[in-house]
């Protein structure tokens, strides 16, 4: 039986000519996946020309092709800005191997399905929550996650709001998975891993389940759902302390939680129920994210803060957490021309982006 070692070793001699370092050495080559007589990859392209990245392709068949392998299905991405430089400086690669017999530390590359679930799978997950809709809960998950895979990170990300899906709108998403042989390939933006109920339900229909239904869905998504290697996953929860939301806390005794909330004094009010959720379930609070904090004007600099202020800190205050950051007021200035159009998602070197860059820095350290 083929196993992910063998493949690694079939792919060894793959060497990016810039460093002299083998791809499977830089982590180029990732999501390995052996099920049965079919063998699924990743490629990390850190160029970005249709031919360089189909002879590639076509020299990562061929060695596993003269190795004996057939059914090989093969997925390209671009690198990251984060990445080509992390790559080019050779940093990535002085990363010391896991052992053989041990678990891969923030990897899920050969998991069975149950294992991603399991508290040793080493996947950090993450909920995302609020007390009501309406403060930019999936706003933050969406920018949050990017700003890890930004970082680097193998990131994935679970549209949990099952009645009100709005990731792959915001991330700016037209295609939909894949299903191959029983398993669903989640759709990769930005470096990120996305799976919501919005890809299989047509013209925005409404969804009219009931709590037990909600629950098998999102079970599929964690068993269904070939993810690959990761080492975040994060949960847009719906608002509230609903069914979903007990479901996850049940499902994820191990994940850990970010409240969103405004800075107005009712809604830090509502979204402590959900906060006080959490710690009654021992789920760890890393801290509070208070959204639409001030509007600052583009011409003068001055900060107006129309939602009142202090609500966030006082939340914080109130679940004995921190105030991860203050989010202004806004939208991401992208023009629908752009080919990474997206409505929600700010570009790397904008003010917000840098702030969301920090967040993942605090929540990095938090986990490592």
């Amino acid at each position: 039986m083929q196993t992910r070692e063998k493949i690694q070793e079939l792919l060894q001699p793959l060497i990016d000519p810039e460093s002299g370092k083998s791809l499977i050495d830089l982590q180029l080559i990732r999501d390995i996946m052996v099920k049965e007589d079919r063998i699924s990859l990743s490629i990390v392209c850190l160029e970005e020309d249709d031919t360089s990245r189909m002879e590639l392709e076509q020299k990562v068949r061929d060695l596993l092709t003269e190795g004996g392998l057939e059914n090989i299905h093969i997925r390209l991405r671009n690198a990251t800005d984060y990445e080509r430089s992390i790559l080019r400086t050779g940093s990535s690669a002085d990363k010391p191997e896991p052992e053989q017999g041990t678990a891969l530390k923030g990897h899920a590359a050969g998991l069975e399905d149950h294992e991603l679930l399991d508290e040793n799978s080493g996947v950090k997950f993450i909920a995302v929550a609020s007390g009501k809709g309406g403060v930019g809960k999936s706003t933050v998950t969406v920018n949050l996650a990017v700003a890890l895979a930004r970082k680097g990170k193998k990131v994935g990300l679970i549209d949990a709001d099952i009645y009100g899906f709005s990731i792959p709108d915001m991330m700016g998403i037209e295609e939909g998975p894949v299903v191959e042989e029983g398993t669903i390939i989640p759709v990769e933006r930005f470096g990120v891993k996305v799976m919501s109920m919005g890809f299989f339900i047509r013209e925005n229909s409404p969804v009219i389940w009931r709590g037990p239904m909600l629950g098998k869905m999102l079970r599929q998504f964690f068993s269904d759902v070939g993810w690959g290697e990761l080492d975040y996953m994060l949960l847009d929860l719906p608002p509230g302390t609903g069914d979903v939301a007990l479901d996850v806390h049940q499902m994820l005794p191990h994940s850990k939680e970010i409240i969103v909330t405004t800075p107005h004094a009712t809604a830090a009010f509502v979204a402590a129920r959900a906060g006080s959720m959490a710690l009654q379930t021992d789920h760890e609070i890393l801290g509070v994210i208070e959204n639409m904090a001030y509007y600052e004007c583009s011409s003068c600099g001055k900060r107006d803060y129309v939602f009142g202020r202090g609500g966030g800190a006082r939340l914080a205050e109130t679940l004995h957490t921190e105030l991860l950051a203050q989010v202004p007021l806004g939208a991401p200035d992208n023009h629908i021309s752009e080919p990474d159009f997206s409505p929600s998602v700010y570009k790397a070197d904008t003010q917000v982006a840098q702030l969301f860059a920090e967040v993942a820095d605090k929540l990095i350290a938090k986990y490592e």
